[in-house]
Parts: C-alpha cells; sequence; structure tokens
C-alpha cells in the first residue's frame, strides 16, 4: 500500500479539477482496501474513496483521507446456461466490457464506453442504450463501514432504479463496493432498442458490431475526458407525469419524452438544456459542450465551484421555463464529504 505525500488529486478526477486532500492512499487489493478504509474511521478522519474518478466535483481541499480502489481481478465459472463474473472493484468498467467480448462472453456491449471503475457502477445502476447494470448483477459484495464487516447482498436487495440504488441511499456514504458479481448469459440475445441500433438485424448482427456502434455513437457525443475535463451526463433525464408532459407538448410540440409507465414519462434533460438556449453557456472555467448539452466541460481551469455554479443556473433556468426541477447525477464532494449541490 502506498500512501503518497502529493496530494494533488487533478489526476484523478476526470472532470480535471485541480484539488488536494490530506492524505492519499492507494489501495491495490482488497486487504489493503479495507484496512485502509477502517484505520481512518477510527481516526474519525474524514473520508473519500475513488475508483476511476468519473463521477464526482470535488469542490475543495479534502480536509482527510481518499482511498484510491486499484484492486484487480476477474474470476469466471460457468454452467450450461451462462458465464458468472466476480470482479474486482478497481477493474475499469470498458475494459471489462472489452475483456468479456475478447473471451467470447458478450452481453455487456450496450455499456460500452461508460467511464469509470467496476466498484461505481452499482452505485448509479450505469446504464446507457436500453441497457443497465441490474441486468446483468448478481450481487454486491461490500465494506460496512459503521460494523466493519464485509457484506453482501443480492441483485434483488441493491434496490436498483434508474441510475439509483441502496448505494445511494440508505448505505449512502457506509459502504465501500470490493466486487460485485455479473452474470451473462449463453444464449445471446442483441439489445437493439436504442435508435441506430435499430437499423441491425437481430438474425445477423454481431457482439462486436453492436459493440462498434455504441463505441462510435459515444465518440460521436460525449467529449473524451482526457481532451476535455468531464463526468459524462451531469443531469438526470427527469421523470413527469403523462398529464405534466402532456401540458408541455402544447408549448413545446417538439420535446422529447419516453414513456416509461401508464403515469409517467421520461424526459430528455439534453434537450430540455439546448431549448433553453444554454449550450455553451459558462461559469468561470466551466461550459456546457456544445455538442452535447447534458455534459459539462472543464474547459479553461475550472474549478468545481464554477462547475457546481454553471449546474445550478442549468436547474434555475430549466425550472423557470418547463416547471421541471433537474438532478444531478455526479456527487458533489465538499471539505468533509458529499454535500448537496445547493449547499456546495
Amino acid at each position: 500500500m502506498n500512501t503518497n505525500i502529493y496530494n494533488s488529486l487533478s489526476g484523478l478526477n476526470t472532470l480535471g479539477v485541480d484539488a488536494t486532500c490530506e492524505k492519499l492512499i492507494h489501495a491495490t487489493n482488497r486487504q489493503q482496501i479495507v484496512k485502509a478504509c477502517l484505520d481512518e474511521r477510527l481516526e474519525h478522519t474524514p473520508l473519500l474513496v475513488l475508483g476511476g474518478g468519473s463521477n464526482i466535483v470535488l469542490t475543495c481541499h479534502f480536509q482527510g483521507t481518499v482511498v484510491v480502489l486499484e484492486s484487480k481481478g476477474i474470476a469466471i465459472k460457468e454452467d450450461d446456461s451462462a458465464y458468472h463474473l466476480v470482479v474486482e472493484a478497481g477493474e475499469n468498467w470498458h475494459d471489462l466490457v472489452k475483456f468479456c467480448l475478447e473471451n467470447k462472453m458478450p452481453g455487456l456491449e450496450n455499456l460500452a464506453l461508460i467511464p469509470g471503475s467496476v466498484g461505481a457502477a452499482p452505485i448509479q445502476n450505469i446504464g446507457a442504450y436500453g441497457a443497465e447494470l441490474a441486468q446483468y448483477c448478481e450481487w454486491v459484495e461490500y465494506l460496512d463501514l459503521e460494523t466493519g464487516k464485509c457484506q453482501r447482498l443480492n441483485a434483488s436487495e441493491c434496490l436498483f432504479g434508474y441510475r439509483d440504488s441502496i448505494f445511494k441511499q440508505k448505505l449512502k456514504q457506509r459502504a465501500v463496493i470490493l466486487s460485485v458479481a455479473l452474470r451473462l448469459d449463453k444464449q445471446w440475445s442483441p439489445n437493439l432498442s436504442y435508435g441506430p441500433l435499430k437499423g441491425f438485424s437481430r438474425e445477423s448482427v454481431t457482439p462486436k458490431a453492436v459493440f462498434d456502434c455504441i463505441c462510435a455513437i459515444r465518440q460521436q457525443k460525449l467529449p473524451d475526458p482526457k481532451v476535455l475535463g468531464n463526468v459524462g451526463s451531469f443531469f438526470k433525464n427527469p421523470i413527469v407525469s403523462k398529464s405534466q408532459f402532456e401540458s408541455l407538448q402544447e408549448s413545446y410540440p417538439d420535446i422529447v419524452g419516453y414513456v416509461v409507465s401508464d403515469h409517467d414519462v421520461k424526459l430528455a434533460a439534453g434537450w430540455l438544456i439546448e431549448q433553453a438556449g444554454l449550450k455553451g453557456s459558462s461559469v468561470g472555467g466551466a461550459s456546457v459542450h456544445l455538442q452535447q448539452a447534458l455534459v459539462l466541460v472543464n474547459k479553461n481551469q475550472a474549478t468545481g465551484d464554477d462547475v457546481c455554479q454553471l449546474a445550478r443556473n442549468i436547474i434555475a433556468k430549466i425550472h423557470k421555463l418547463f416547471g421541471v426541477t433537474l438532478e444531478v447525477e455526479p456527487r458533489i464532494i465538499g471539505a468533509s464529504g458529499q454535500k448537496e449541490i445547493d449547499n456546495a
């Protein structure tokens, strides 16, 4: 376990915010993760656990310890119907998707190029292009910071929802995910529900073709965080009642919405932001991306405060125009831990 005396976090968050912390620990296996986290808890030190750093906004110096999860390992078992994978939290998610394809275990291709680590994936139930982690998850193992014990929850106990899970609710700031178990059916069935994928033939399409298509879409729509700092989609797509959607349609006939139940419709947050004329708007070094309004980018040495103020401006404008309240996806991190964006 390496304790780094240079406590810059700028290279550990995909937004590229230049933040620092009191103490920085790189934990390369499960035992080191558990020890580091419990030791800091015993000292009553603020604790921040990082995977790929793709879902956080650091707003200031963190007055505590940052533990970076770098545990690696993919264990595979199979039966007649499926492959069963147990993946360590520090594995890169996109690398896992590629690994599965290369080893003839398809199923995750719709989730290609989602940034971040495997350990972060269950927290917000990552999803894209018609697929969600919940469809493949068998169980999640985590360290309970309150009891000091390692626990396992099966998929139903994780309470997965749209960009949501028990790890964002009851176990928020209490669970450190150690490993994730996935099930990939041997009888592959392509998920072609998303627009550009509908052009494929179910009979002839290959997992690699779906993977390549998803990668091309994401690379076209979303900036590479290595080139332009960002955390991907900054806002959740809001869900409104069917009656509210119909009312909005009267004023905005082109509004984009997807029926999710008999009573609810999911709006496209990016459409709302673009319609509000906010593409390219900025605060300090933070801007709304010109190609994808759902993405806020670090255009010129943005601070976490710049990003948060820009997000507040967007939320206020959308609420004023449409009567809809946007929710942020990334975690907002203050001096001692996670906080709400209103207080950031």
